[in-house]
């Protein structure tokens, strides 16, 4: 990548949530100001934009990652999906969304999108995943309202949930 002024904007251009975008970006934009501010996407939250309390998760190119720590001209070419396309459809929830309602896995709901992507990334890649591993994945992700307990068990539901689903349609 060539060397970019501070104000100097570039183009940008990625998929987010599956459709084409293109839009220009100063140097310094971060991904989630980006996405939030410039697209409209305001699922994806920003708490402490220092990486460590993981509001922010998205996924780039399939993987969990942070986007106060990525700049938004680094998507260049990317497949970024956000906390909006977990849905199937505008009047239904995924799997995991619908686990997280009935176990009351929220509560303020601030760090619910990121924990959401990190969890969906986990379940896309390790469908028969435990409670040590979930807990474990869910280490890079602070609540403060949750205690984690139900988290936790909302993500065990939503296993249980694709895994009974996937055993009906073989």
């Amino acid at each position: 990548m060539s060397r970019l002024k501070a104000h100097q904007k570039k183009t940008v251009t990625f998929r987010l949530n599956g459709l084409p975008v293109r839009a220009d970006a100063e140097s310094r934009t971060l991904l989630s100001d980006f996405i939030r501010h410039e697209i409209g996407m305001t699922g994806t939250h920003v708490g402490c934009e220092h990486g460590v309390c993981g509001a922010c998760t998205i996924q780039v190119d399939g993987a969990p990652a942070r986007a106060c720590l990525m700049l938004a001209v680094q998507a260049e070419g990317t497949d970024i999906r956000t906390v909006e396309a977990l849905s199937p459809g505008d009047d239904r929830l995924s799997a995991l969304q619908a686990a997280f309602k009935r176990h009351h896995g929220l509560q303020c709901g601030f760090c619910t999108p990121g924990i959401l992507m990190s969890l969906d990334a986990l379940i896309g890649a390790r469908p028969d995943a435990g409670r040590e591993e979930v807990r474990d994945h869910l280490s890079g992700h602070l609540c403060r309202c949750t205690g984690y307990a139900t988290i936790v068990e909302a993500a065990l539901s939503a296993l249980d949930d694709i895994r009974r689903e996937d055993n009906d349609n073989v």
